[in-house]
C-alpha cells in the first residue's frame, strides 16, 4: 500500500516532500503501528535540527544577490575577453562562465534555467547551432551541484552525518575533471563542426573586462577559501558570501537597491523552505523505512548480486541514473541515501564521502539522461528549442560524463585527495 501510494502520488505530480510525507503516514496506518503517529512531528523536526542546514538558505540567498546585482553577465564577459577568439570561442565560455557561476549558486535547475537564457540568445547571434548552444548550456549546469559550494552537498552531509566542510572540498576535483572532459569534448567537436570564431580582443579590452570582473571574484574565493582554509564552517562561508554578493551588488554594481531586499528575501525564503520541507519530510519517511526493516532487505538482496566494492558501485550508479531521470536530485538523495549508505560503509567498507561524491554527481546526471531528464527539458523550454534535437547533440557530453564518474567510482583518491 505504502508503495502504491507513492507511485500514484509521484505520477499525479504532487510535490516530492509531500509525497514522502503521505507514504511514511500510508505505512503507519496501514501497519497498525499508530503509536507511531507520536513521534511522527518529532522525527521531522529532528531532520532540520542540524547546524549544517543553516547554510542552504544562506546560499540560496547568495544565488539571488547575484541575479540582482549583474554579477553573472561580468563573469561571462571575462571568459569570454580571454578565450572568445578561440575557434568556437563562446562554447569554451559557455563551460567556464557556468564553472565560475556554479561556485555562487551551487544549484543545477536554477543554473541550467538561468544560463540558458544568458548564453543560449548570445551564441545563436553568433552562428551556433541553437540546439547546440542548449546542450553546451545544460551540461554546463551540471557543474553547479558539484563545485562547492553545493547545496546536494549539504543536503548528503546532514543525511550521513558528516562534515559539511569535507563534502564541499571533495567537489572541487570532480568538478574540475567534469570541466576538462567538457572542454576537450568541445575541441574534438570543433574539428568536425564548422564553429564561429570571434575576433581577437586588445589587451587593454581584456584588462578593462579583468578590471570590473575581478570584484565578482571575491565571492568563490571567500567562500572556498573559508572552507578549505578551515577559518569557518560552510555556513559562516555562506554567510560571508552573502554579505560580500550584497556590499558588490550596492556599491560596485550599483544595480542593486536597498528596496530589492524585501522581494530578494521573500523569494529566498520560499526557494529555502521547499528544500528545507523535504529534509523533513525525508526524515520521517526514512525513520519508517528503517522501522519496516527495508534498508537490511535490500542490503540482502544487494549482497547476494554484488561481490565486490566495485561491482556494488556500478550496480548502485546503474540503479540511481534511472531515479535521477524521474526525480530530482535532493528528493532522490533523500530517499536513497539512508537505504544505500550503511550497505556501502558497513558491508563494502567504502568511504561515506567518497560515497556521496558518486551518489550525488549519478543523480545530477540523471536531470540530464535522454530520454527523460528532466534537466534537458528545462534547457529547452527555457531556449524555446525541441528536446529531441537537444538530446540528439548533447550525447557526447552525456558519455564523457559517465566516464567520468566510472572514474569517480573506482578511484576513491579522486574524491578524498584534498581532505
Amino acid at each position: 500500500m505504502t508503495i502504491a501510494v507513492f507511485a500514484s502520488f509521484l505520477l499525479i505530480g504532487m510535490p516530492i516532500g509531500l509525497i514522502l510525507a503521505s507514504a511514511a503516514l500510508t505505512f503507519i496506518l496501514t501497519s497498525g503501528n499508530t503509536v507511531l503517529l507520536d513521534s511522527f512531528a518529532l522525527q521531522m523536526f529532528n531532520a532540520l535540527n542540524n547546524f549544517g542546514l543553516l547554510a542552504i538558505p544562506l546560499f540560496v540567498l547568495i544565488g539571488e544577490l547575484m541575479n540582482g546585482s549583474g554579477i553573472t553577465q561580468r563573469l561571462i564577459r571575462l571568459a569570454s575577453v580571454f578565450i572568445g577568439n578561440l575557434k568556437g570561442g563562446l562554447a569554451y565560455v559557455n563551460l567556464l562562465a557556468n564553472m565560475m557561476v556554479a561556485s555562487i549558486l551551487g544549484s543545477a535547475t536554477a543554473q541550467i534555467a538561468m544560463m540558458t537564457q544568458v548564453m543560449v540568445p548570445e551564441m545563436e547571434r553568433q552562428g551556433y547551432r541553437r540546439d547546440f548552444s542548449t546542450a553546451v548550456t545544460a551540461f554546463g549546469g551540471l557543474l553547479g551541484p558539484i563545485i562547492p559550494p553545493s547545496i546536494v552537498f549539504v543536503v548528503y552531509a546532514v543525511l550521513a552525518q558528516l562534515a559539511v566542510r569535507d563534502m564541499l572540498v571533495a567537489g572541487i576535483i570532480p568538478g574540475l575533471i567534469l570541466t576538462s572532459l567538457f572542454l576537450g569534448t568541445i575541441a574534438l567537436l570543433g574539428r568536425k563542426f564548422a564553429y564561429p570564431q570571434a575576433k581577437s580582443l586588445r589587451w587593454r579590452d581584456r584588462l578593462l573586462a579583468l578590471r570590473d570582473a575581478l570584484p565578482m571574484l571575491t565571492i568563490p574565493a571567500i567562500i572556498i577559501g573559508t572552507i578549505v582554509g578551515g577559518f569557518g564552517s560552510p555556513t559562516e562561508a555562506a554567510a560571508l558570501g552573502a554579505f560580500c554578493a550584497a556590499l558588490l551588488g550596492l556599491f560596485v554594481t550599483k544595480t542593486l537597491k536597498l528596496s530589492d531586499m524585501g522581494a530578494i528575501l521573500l523569494r529566498t525564503g520560499i526557494n529555502s523552505a521547499l528544500v528545507l520541507f523535504l529534509v523533513a519530510a525525508a526524515g520521517v519517511f526514512s525513520w519508517v523505512l528503517v522501522f519496516g526493516q527495508v534498508p537490511q532487505t535490500v542490503a540482502a538482496w544487494i549482497e547476494s548480486v554484488a561481490t565486490t566494492p566495485v561491482s556494488f558501485m556500478l550496480l548502485v550508479m546503474l540503479v540511481l541514473l534511472l531515479v535521477g531521470t524521474i526525480i530530482d536530485g535532493i528528493p532522490a538523495l533523500i530517499m536513497v541515501v539512508p537505504i544505500l549508505l550503511p550497505i556501502a560503509t558497513d558491508v563494502y567498507g567504502i568511504d561515506p564521502v567518497h560515497f556521496g561524491v558518486v551518489v550525488s554527481v549519478n543523480l545530477i546526471l540523471g536531470l540530464l539522461s535522454p530520454p527523460v531528464g528532466i534537466g534537458l527539458y528545462v534547457a529547452a523550454n527555457a531556449a524555446n528549442v525541441s528536446p529531441i534535437s537537444v538530446i540528439k547533440v548533447s550525447l557526447p557530453f552525456f558519455l564523457v560524463t559517465c566516464v567520468a564518474l566510472v572514474l569517480l567510482a573506482v578511484l576513491p583518491q579522486l574524491s578524498l585527495a584534498l581532505l
